[in-house]
């Protein structure tokens, strides 16, 4: 049996984490059209990339409400400023930029390594649900 993924299934995986999980979406329509087998290592990252991109979005939405309450509290009103303020060292990027991109590169460099790249929680659904 073939453990180690093909160069296709990491292009293919480290690709899924830098478009948020759409190129791993497209490759699901064409392996199902296509009738052809998705490998386990393939079928994990194109999952987590997908869940991690629909937990993104989520807690930016969650992160805007709270940042609309906590803007009418003086001097708490600052905490979000400065976690979102440009850092001129860090090529104008804020800390949550930093922190999400920091977390996209790790997953798509490991992947395209060919390793099955751990995020606590997230990875631990990941593997129920895909039986790794």
């Amino acid at each position: 049996m073939h453990n180690e993924p093909y160069p296709i299934e990491r292009i293919l995986s480290a690709a899924s984490y830098l478009t948020a999980g759409g190129v791993g979406f497209v490759w699901l329509i064409v392996a199902a059209v296509c009738k052809k087998h998705v490998t386990p290592f393939l079928m994990y990252h194109i999952l987590q990339s997908i869940f991690l991109s629909i937990c993104f979005f989520l807690l930016s939405v969650l992160g805007q409400m709270l940042y609309v309450i906590l803007y009418r509290i003086p001097l708490i009103n600052a905490i979000p400023y400065l976690l979102n303020m440009p850092i001129p060292i860090a090529f104008g990027l804020s800390i949550i930029q930093i922190l999400t991109s920091s977390i996209i590169l790790y997953l798509a460099i490991t992947s395209a390594l060919g390793y099955f790249s751990y995020i606590p929680w997230v990875s631990d659904i990941i593997k129920g649900n895909t039986g790794n």
